[in-house]
């Protein structure tokens, strides 16, 4: 077959257009499913509201209902439904109530005996749950929610509405990104513009943008309550590196014996309005405990052992189940020509079960040659590809 010539210049000018057409519908297609989602976490916390208003004489009733629908919902639909995330939702439409959200999306001012719908039906406040609960729409909410739902997560912990009207509506705005608003939030943006005598300054420095601001479409539908949303599978790496040796670490552990049992892997944890993801997570079945293991492409440092102290105390409340001993904690690092392997057993309850986890556990040298011959191996795969 005769390959057919193709002009470099007139090649280059389709190839950056399709580029542009997929990396923009790309982000269309993130912003949309936030918006979607977030309406959704809207009405539901809204629907939580409703139901503690009918029960409220009785004491300890919303957290009673929350605990419940928590693990009903986490039976039926996974992850994304736990007592945390439905208490932020229910904290969402408390911050952003019916009222305000209806005269927002309808564009109209309402008296407040009076609201708005979406669809510009004009209904007295106490029917608009009713109204709501039979037909919710949606993609109407979405275009109030622009924001990505962790946006949202972030702003509700901002103590005052005036503050978080602020920040929210700078963020829309100036078109901040999670990791811009966060930031404006940390440095107290909205308390340091009230002091300030050049406010127009420090709202220009405030919207540069700084290195690891942006997000790729890739990473808004990486965002783990997108994918809880969703219900995909939350199971990929920051490196191609940190993909194989978590594989490698996880096959290699398996070999040495059935004492450990796979529990899962890239398991994500969320503490406040934060997310952490553990690499690996198994059982020991001579030990009765869960293995919680953290590999890190670099040095060992003292704050890889408090994140792991972090982890342990997570999983000790949270994923150990009665009859089984305290997690143990072991943090690999994996750097080339300075790999090491620790354990995190400082501040266990059990010092004598500390030592048998030290006995029964693989011996460190064993660790370090494994990650060692790995990444070895790795490298020679990439220099031969």
């Amino acid at each position: 077959m005769t390959k057919v010539a193709i002009a470099p210049g007139d090649y280059a000018g389709l190839h950056n257009e399709v580029v542009s057409v997929v990396e923009s519908a790309r982000r269309t297609a993130a912003r949309n499913v936030n918006a979607v989602m977030t309406a959704a976490y809207w009405e539901i916390g809204r629907r939580i509201v409703a139901s503690e208003q009918g029960g409220q004489a009785r004491a300890g009733y919303g957290q009673a209902l929350i605990a419940r629908l928590a693990d009903d919902l986490t039976r039926r639909f996974g992850r994304g439904f736990g007592r945390a995330n439905l208490a932020s939702m229910r904290a969402f439409y408390v911050a952003w109530p019916a009222a305000e959200i209806f005269q927002t999306v309808s564009g109209k001012s309402a008296a407040p005996e009076s609201v708005q719908t979406p669809s510009g039906k004009s209904l007295p406040a106490k029917d608009v749950d009713d109204a709501m609960a039979t037909a919710p729409d949606y993609m109407a909410l979405a275009t109030r929610f622009t924001l990505p739902w962790s946006a949202y997560v972030r702003l509700v912990s901002v103590k005052t509405a005036a503050a978080r009207t602020f920040y929210e509506t700078e963020a829309l705005r100036e078109g901040w990104s999670v990791r811009q608003l966060d930031r404006q939030i940390s440095s107290q943006l909205y308390e340091r513009l009230a002091l300030s005598r050049n406010k127009a300054a420090l709202l220009r420095k405030a919207a540069a943008v700084q290195p690891g601001d942006l997000l790729t479409p890739e990473e808004a539908i990486r965002d783990p309550f997108v994918l809880e949303f969703l219900d995909i599978k939350d199971e990929y790496s920051e490196s191609d590196l940190e993909e194989a040796l978590i594989q490698h670490l996880a096959d290699f552990l398996l070999e040495l014996g059935d004492d450990f049992a796979f529990v899962g892997r890239q398991r994500r944890l969320r503490i406040d309005d934060t997310w952490f993801r553990v690499d690996l997570v198994f059982f020991h079945r001579r030990l009765k405990c869960l293995v919680i293991i953290d590999l890190k492409v670099g040095r060992f440092s003292y704050a890889d052992a408090g994140q792991m102290h972090l982890y342990l105390n997570y999983a000790r409340e949270h994923w150990m189940k009665p009859g089984e001993n305290p997690p143990v904690g072991l943090i690999l690092c994996a750097e080339k020509g300075a790999a090491e392997a620790h354990y995190a057993l400082d501040n266990l309850p059990n010092k004598i079960l500390a030592a048998e986890y030290q006995t029964v556990l693989p011996d460190e040298a064993m660790i370090v040659q494994e990650l060692e011959r790995t990444t070895a191996e790795l490298d020679r795969r990439t220099t031969a590809s």
